[in-house]
């Protein structure tokens, strides 16, 4: 099965690469010539990957193998709008295996025992990128599509006769059978899985119901997609995730008389970008982008991605009824539901509903009263782990603008025996709080005037 190799270490050069399992090197061909494969259906989404560092470490992993002949399988299920590099880097991965620097006919005499002479007027890294493509025999492209087919046709003038030879198509995966040993090879669930819906539509018959593959172990900095456990686990036991905390942090300084906050959109390529140097424990500072709306993009897309909602998938039912409620019983209605809410999904809860709360106390400026933000952050706090339904959202909104407006009353009320206790204050106006993600000192917060409310119903 691929995915990340049991042996893998963290300490690895390209750990943030390899644990995807993108790159595997699968025995022998029939020509007894070392096969590496790449399967396109273990690229995560943009944001979660570093392009560059992928070209780097494709390099890193021929180099062991490039002395020798060598055979690449390309499986190219799984290539999409989310995952799939740019243009221009696979115009730049094409430049560093192509390189024609000097006179290689003269290096069967000038490399011996893989060291050169000094009498070689080319460098070492030359001779490398030499031997990327003089050295493979191979490369089989597995399940590739029409556009690709087409694609490779208009750019044939521009490659290499040689090289051009080399490419074999197979539609499916038996025909892999003749040229490989095809028990040793690593072949993805999900490409097997697509290679049998194929044959079965080929040959007219039904699928089996699938298993869901089991997911790729996390970054150790990793902030989007995760659990707020992993974050609390890797954030020396804080409750509130470092993005949450930075992003409501620098909107409540800089953002919070901005009009149609949490509104507007953001590039999809900043987004990804941002992402990709949170997951990476890289410092982000919102003031380089220059728009108040990207930090309040990036705080929707980290509800949105957590695997579970903030306000759970059990609480969706009892959120859906509120609706039923009179209307003078429902705030302490919304308290109820909160209270079987684990602890720490409380705290973050409150946490956020104290910020939207400050929000909408500026709708004169920001125009976005508890309302407006309802409908923004109803679907990003709780969604059902079916299929949704259009009529849910009137009661999903409804509850979201009860968090908000009576945030004192829901939040600050002190509780009865067994419910929720309120979260430690953090001492002292400056305080610095230090995050082992990212290795960034955390912005002040500033002292909020709710937390001092504690009013019965």
């Amino acid at each position: 099965m691929a995915g990340q190799d049991p042996a893998l270490s963290t300490s690895h050069p390209f750990y943030d690469v390899a644990r995807h399992g993108i790159l595997q090197v699968a025995g022998d061909d029939r020509f007894g010539r070392r096969v590496v494969t790449f399967s396109c259906c273990r690229m995560p989404p943009s944001h979660e990957l570093d392009h560059q560092r992928l070209l780097e470490y494709l390099k890193y992993t021929l180099e062991q193998y490039v002395e020798n002949d060598y055979t690449i399988v390309y499986f190219h299920y799984g290539l999409n709008s989310r995952n799939k590099p740019s243009l221009g880097w696979l115009q730049s991965a094409y430049k560093e295996f192509d390189r024609k620097d000097g006179d290689l006919s003269m290096w069967p005499r000038l490399v011996s025992n893989a060291r050169l002479k000094r009498s070689s007027h080319l460098s070492l890294p030359k001779y490398w990128d030499y031997r990327y493509k003089k050295n493979l025999k191979a490369l089989y492209v597995v399940h590739p599509t029409s556009f690709m087919k087409v694609l490779w046709n208009i750019l044939k003038p521009l490659i290499s006769h040689k090289f051009g030879k080399k490419v074999t198509y197979f539609n499916y995966l038996s025909e892999l059978h003749e040229h490989l040993k095809y028990d040793q090879l690593i072949i993805p669930p999900e490409v097997l899985r697509y290679d049998e819906k194929l044959q079965s539509l080929h040959e007219g018959r039904t699928l089996p119901p699938t298993k869901t593959p089991p997911p790729r172990p996390p970054l150790p900095t990793q902030q989007f997609g995760v659990s707020l456990q992993y974050l609390k686990d890797k954030n020396q036991g804080d409750l509130i995730p470092p993005v949450l905390r930075f992003t409501v942090t620098y909107l409540r300084e800089k953002g919070l008389l901005t009009e149609g906050l949490f509104r507007r959109s953001a590039s999809v390529q900043t987004v990804r970008e941002i992402q990709r140097l949170y997951n990476q424990g890289k410092p982000v500072n919102f003031d380089d982008y220059g728009d108040i709306h990207i930090p309040a993009v990036i705080l929707k897309t980290f509800l949105r991605e957590l695997p579970q909602p903030l306000l759970t998938f059990q609480a969706y039912e009892q959120v859906l009824g509120i609706t039923c409620v009179e209307s003078s019983l429902r705030v302490t209605r919304c308290r109820q539901i909160l209270c079987s809410l684990p602890e720490h999904n409380y705290v973050v809860l409150r946490y956020l509903m104290g910020f939207l709360h400050a929000v909408s106390r500026e709708s004169i400026f920001n125009k976005m009263n508890s309302s407006n933000l309802a409908c923004v952050f109803g679907l990003n706090l709780i969604w059902p782990s079916g299929v949704s339904s259009l009529s849910a959202l009137v009661p999903l909104n409804m509850f979201t603008e009860l968090l908000i407006e009576y945030y004192e009353k829901i939040f600050s009320t002190p509780e009865a025996p067994g419910e929720h206790s309120p979260a430690p204050r953090e001492q002292g106006s400056r305080a610095v709080l230090q995050t082992q993600a990212t290795g960034l000192t955390k912005p002040t917060i500033p002292p909020s005037p709710l937390l001092g409310a504690r009013r019965r119903l």
